[in-house]
């Protein structure tokens, strides 16, 4: 296949495809509408699953790169009732199948994996459009175009890609996230550090949850939860930090202290992260010459899968069409038709199905339960 391939986003899934076509000698371009790798920071900690994420580092050839960033001990979990009881915990010996990285450190290896000029850095997508004869012309905010016949998308939730296969667009999913950070935590923030221990910590309530980690450098990261309508998250003033926190923490009075400490002292100002979702089992008709991957094709609420399921999608598709390379279309179809049902699986931890945080089930002994397998 001598055809380069055009992917938009220079997100995991989309470096992940561009790795696994040079590890087989495809050329590609990444065009990024970020201007630099380090234009700003690359979230939180990341688990990378022994059967998607890690399977697409090993066809990446990674896994050595891989293995070098992992945190010790951050598999470590614990469940705590909301009076900060702890009802649950499982330390990390290391055998564990969902090792911790920090995402931008993940990213950079990417990065450095590929030949330079690969990402073209400050390429903001303000459209695309077909032009007949299977090609497309992806438009540039600068003003600038590009022409391909083999464009991916892998440019996340508000796709410029995705129109060329589908008017699906991502709805509010009913829930959203308040970040917050805490830093030196042992010595500055020490009961919120000993409540969330050495890995992650989720104290769940039906309708609310606050779940944190551990992240290198003594940080906490935490996220705070909440089944609310995006009107009732209008009405805060996130510009005045104290006042944002202080009216997010309201929803957890009577909440152990340790636990609200994490939403109380944060060291930045909080954070809000809507969720949306696209259709679940979202599916189009094969379009000649373009395709989707990771949130561009099937973003869903957090659950743990997200960066797991882009880089599996840009690995199989590298794969693909490396498999294939006289026959495009063929290398098209067979990756879109393993992706769309495995992108739209139940998440389950151990074979049982995770609950939503806005179920009923969602309580300490839910959790438990679910756990240690023992729902029936």
């Amino acid at each position: 296949m001598h055809t380069p391939v055009t992917i938009i986003g220079a997100g995991l899934g989309g470096l992940t495809l561009a790795r696994v076509l040079h590890v087989h000698g495809l050329p590609a371009t990444v065009y990024e509408a970020e201007a630099s790798p380090a234009a700003r920071t690359q979230g939180g900690m990341l688990d990378i699953h022994d059967y998607n994420g890690q399977l697409a580092l090993e066809a990446a050839g990674l896994m050595e790169e891989f293995r070098a960033i992992v945190l010790e001990g951050r598999q470590a979990m614990r469940v705590l009732d909301t009076d900060g009881t702890v009802m649950f915990e499982q330390g990390d010996d290391g055998t564990g199948g969902r090792p911790e990285v920090q995402r931008g450190e993940l990213r950079q290896i990417l990065l450095d994996s590929l030949p330079d000029g690969t990402v073209r850095w400050g390429r903001r997508v303000s459209g695309t459009r077909a032009v007949g004869e299977g090609r497309y012309q992806v438009t540039f905010a600068d003003g600038g175009t590009v022409g391909t016949s083999l464009l991916v998308g892998a440019d996340g939730a508000w796709s410029r890609v995705r129109p060329l296969l589908t008017s699906a667009v991502p709805e509010y999913a009913g829930t959203a996230a308040v970040e917050t950070y805490l830093f030196e935590a042992d010595t500055r923030h020490p009961a919120a550090a000993k409540a969330v221990g050495g890995g992650s910590m989720i104290a769940p309530s039906p309708g609310k949850e606050i779940f944190a980690h551990r992240e290198s450098g003594d940080t906490l990261h935490a996220y705070v939860m909440l089944s609310k309508p995006l009107e009732w998250f209008a009405a805060i003033a996130f510009t005045d930090a104290a006042a944002a926190a202080a009216r997010i923490a309201a929803e957890f009075e009577g909440w152990a202290p340790e636990l609200t400490a994490l939403i109380t002292d944060g060291d930045t100002a909080p954070v809000l992260r809507p969720h949306y979702a696209l259709p679940t089992g979202l599916r189009w008709d094969r379009v000649p010459g373009v395709t989707l991957l990771g949130d561009a094709a099937h973003l869903a609420v957090p659950n743990g899968e997200g960066a797991n399921l882009a880089m599996l999608d840009g690995a199989e598709l590298g794969k693909a069409l490396a498999g294939r390379p006289g026959d495009i279309e063929g290398a098209l179809t067979a990756y879109e038709q393993a992706m769309f049902p495995r992108s739209s699986e139940a998440v389950t931890y151990e074979g049982v199905e995770v609950q939503g945080i806005a179920s009923e089930n969602n309580t300490a002994q839910g959790l438990i339960e679910m756990f240690t397998e023992e729902r029936r």
